[in-house]
């Protein structure tokens, strides 16, 4: 068996995994918050010692522009370049019932350029796209009734194919790319996942009009340049990451099964039929929902200068039209009445899949619980590698954490698990709730929470050791949190919880009423002749 990559949990609560995810590295299903990217993320890298954290607060100036959009720059002198994010207050828990997937969508049409990047001709662009829409929704209606029409599915489906050629016509490749990129852009790259998007790339320090002037376009003149091409690419995505992945399959039966009704139960890539169905009409409505100025946080760190940056972010950002408030998430999950079970029968390795409904990041369990997932699942001195990798030798990987698929709204306390070679599911589920019966009987120690807490806080330091890592921590834990003094205030907070709050959280969450269990058992010939 080769064991898989599953990371920590790449976005929750700053204090506990305050770090820059590696994208590449994430296996293709995206466990960690459903993570969808374009690439990997890249900054410059300087040490942050521990003593310095107090210190920071001194060199972060943080401002609102009256239409509500909020920046946070970041002074860091160390080296003349500086690293940019936009993060969005938007993920897939936002998206409306049968246009699943159109976060990511949208992600991928903000590389496409704007009215004036991109094109040769935008009035003549705009006109075809125009068309190029109305008739790929005609076809749409035509495709989706109980006896459609295939003479015209075939003339509807040319027209479009025909519109679509036209329009390309305009399209300048990548122009966007390319002009950061000859400025001497780095790490150009974007996110999306069940709780945020953002977007970042670094340039050099004297650079930041630029930015400020090409990002302010993009996001105040959208277009859905190439929208049907980048489409395919999407659902080239999906059969990569989910439908020809074993642990991709297993992620979305599992989420769909441990929720009912809130809209974790969707991954960020959407379903087929939803990808499909969701037309420019469906996007520019999307945009206009979500991305006002309200919704995004900015911000910059590096050797840059705080006046100049404000004055930047109010010509370019400032005429940005304030928008009406987005629309909120008013889905309550409803209490789950008993243990959900289901398991995948197919020819691959068996993995194991437990969660636990759980609290969102702002709730006062939640970093409780984010220390109990460091005692049981962080390290090779944690309990459950210890005896189930370690000593006993049941399991090729264990691991969990807090927060899945996301944590803005209430998620999920996750583990997992892949059994050795000859090792039944049912043993390693069977340790599994031995150890949290110890936690929940008090049979915990100071010194394994002292070990998370230490964790945590090199964490933090690590997490913030790049320009990129401190601006998009900053950007995440001011969106999420209300606050980014929360990825300090956290670890004040870890510092309060005992041995005692432990017991309790797991008493309390920890039930088989709210428990969600599933597997790939692996498809052997006596299983597939019945």
């Amino acid at each position: 068996m080769i064991p898989l990559t599953i990371p920590s949990p790449v976005f929750r609560r700053a204090s506990t995994r305050s770090q820059i995810p590696s994208f590449a590295a994430l296996p293709s299903y995206i466990l960690a918050g459903f993570v969808i990217c374009l690439a990997t993320i890249t900054g410059v890298t300087l040490p942050l010692q521990a003593q310095n954290i107090e210190t920071i607060e001194q060199n972060v100036t943080e401002f609102t522009l009256e239409n509500g959009l909020h920046v946070i720059i970041i002074e860091r002198d160390v080296a003349p370049v500086a690293s940019f994010v936009t993060h969005v207050n938007v993920g897939s828990v936002n998206e409306q019932l049968g246009q699943t997937g159109l976060t990511h969508v949208f992600e991928h049409m903000a590389f496409k350029g704007s009215t004036t990047i991109g094109t040769t001709d935008w009035e003549s662009e705009k006109a075809v796209i125009a068309k190029m829409d109305d008739s790929y929704r005609a076809w749409l209606m035509e495709s989706r009734k109980p006896n459609p029409d295939q003479e015209k599915l075939e003339r509807l489906w040319a027209e479009f194919e025909e519109l679509q050629e036209e329009a390309g016509q305009y399209v300048v490749n990548n122009e966007f790319s390319q002009i950061v990129e000859l400025e001497g852009a780095t790490g150009l790259n974007a996110f999306v996942s069940a709780d945020e998007t953002a977007f970042f790339y670094s340039l050099p320090q004297h650079k930041a009009e630029l930015w400020f002037a090409l990002e302010a376009d993009r996001f105040i003149n959208p277009v859905m340049r190439e929208f049907y091409v980048e489409k395919n690419v999407i659902m080239e995505e999906r059969r990569d990451r989910i439908d020809n992945s074993p642990f991709g399959r297993l992620i979305e039966e599992f989420v769909s099964t441990a929720f009912s009704a809130f809209p974790y139960k969707h991954h960020p890539i959407g379903w087929p039929s939803d990808i499909e169905a969701v037309t420019i009409r469906d996007a520019v409505n999307f945009y206009k929902r979500h991305y006002v100025p309200s919704n995004i946080t900015i911000s910059v760190a590096g050797d840059v200068d705080p006046v100049r940056m404000r004055q930047y972010a109010e010509k370019y950002f400032g005429p940005m039209e304030a928008g009406q408030t987005p629309p909120k998430v008013m889905t309550i999950e409803p209490e789950q009445r008993g243990e959900r079970r289901f398991i995948i029968e197919e020819e691959s390795q068996p993995i194991l899949m437990i969660g636990y409904h759980s609290v969102d990041e702002n709730h006062p369990d939640a970093v409780a619980l984010d220390i109990l997932s460091g005692v049981l699942f962080e390290g090779r001195t944690s309990r459950l590698h210890r005896r189930l990798v370690t000593e006993e030798r049941k399991a090729l990987q264990i691991g969990g954490f807090n927060g899945f698929p996301g944590s803005r709204y209430p998620g999920l306390f996750l583990i997992y698990a892949i059994p050795n070679q000859g090792v039944d599911l049912s043993d390693i589920e069977e340790i599994i709730y031995e150890e949290l019966d110890r936690i929940r009987e008090g049979d915990i120690n100071e010194s394994e929470i002292q070990r998370v807490r230490t964790n945590a806080r090199a964490s933090v330091i690590r997490g913030l050791s790049s320009n990129q890592g401190m601006a998009l921590n900053f950007a995440q834990a001011q969106t999420k949190r209300g606050d980014w003094r929360a990825i300090f205030t956290d670890l004040d907070e870890m510092d309060e919880i005992t041995a005692d709050d432990l017991q309790r959280v797991a008493e309390t969450y920890f039930r088989k009423q709210t428990r969600t269990v599933g597997a790939i058992r692996t498809l052997d010939e006596a299983t597939a002749s019945k």
